[in-house]
């Protein structure tokens, strides 16, 4: 019954609009990595088998399903590729930024009215407002920017800007800089599926705008509901092994003081 009225519910209209209301989930491995990707061990980690190990994904990008990188931002790409996990924000539980938080992989709720939206995600607790009307400059960077919004037709259209540079756009060390634009589209296909796109422009990275697309999924399950997942306690290991006398798990670890130096 709770599901059936879920879905009736997604069926209304808010003030003319589309009702986004629900708790909407991604099903792929874009938040492993956007571009296609084989199955791969991880061998640092050996110990959990095979738990640990990136499942294959095709590319998420439209096009040519590749990121045009500018010749130097490739390079910093493969660092942090190569650094990985320790160099992922994701790791050291900081906010997710725009747009990856939308397709990690734990689902996210909308919460639509006459006024401004909210986006609340259980990854270290984070939210976005979604200004549909304020849509001045953001007074300064931040992890999550300042998302403004609009409605074209039937899509809301998303602007973020004002981003840090600090964030990373998948687990594969791809990565933008704070020049980062960001124009999101929300399309309700039908009552249980979005059609989400998401252009990214920063002439400091990449050569030129380049898009992402994916259905998000309703949850029509009984009570359903998203769960805080306040993930600094699992983080603590990773960013203070050298004040803790930890040996590094990962070969070539870079040192942890670097990072949270970084990232202050």
């Amino acid at each position: 019954m709770a599901a059936l009225m879920s879905v009736a519910q997604a069926q209304q209209v808010i003030g003319g609009h589309p009702n986004l209301n629900g708790v909407w989930q991604v099903l792929n491995t874009a938040n492993w990595n956007l571009e296609a990707h084989s199955a791969q061990a991880l061998d640092d980690f050996w110990g959990l088998g095979a738990i640990a190990a990136i499942p294959a994904g095709k590319s998420v990008i439209k096009g040519d399903g590749k990121i045009p990188y500018l010749p130097a931002a490739l390079e910093q790409r493969n660092k942090n590729r190569a650094e990985w996990p320790a160099s992922d924000p994701e790791a050291r539980c900081f906010m997710l930024g725009v747009p990856r938080v939308t397709y990690h992989t734990m689902p996210f709720q909308i919460s639509q009215g006459d006024g401004d939206l909210l986006m609340v995600y259980p990854f270290d607790a984070t939210n976005r407002i979604i200004h549909m009307t304020d849509h001045g400059e953001p007074p300064v960077d931040t992890w999550m920017g300042k998302s403004d919004g609009t409605w074209e037709g039937s899509t809301l259209v998303v602007v973020t800007t004002g981003q840090n540079e600090k964030s990373q756009l998948d687990r594969a060390g791809n990565f933008h800089s704070n020049q980062l634009k960001v124009t999101e589209r929300f399309t309700l296909l039908d009552s249980t599926h979005i059609r989400y796109e998401a252009t990214l422009e920063d002439p400091k990275t990449f050569a030129r705008p380049w898009t992402i697309e994916m259905p998000l999924y309703r949850l029509i399950d009984d009570n359903v509901q998203i769960l805080e997942h306040k993930c600094v306690p699992f983080a603590d290991k990773l960013l203070y092994s050298d004040l803790m006398h930890l040996e590094p798990q990962q070969k070539n670890a870079p040192d942890p003081k670097g990072f949270r130096e970084r990232t202050q």
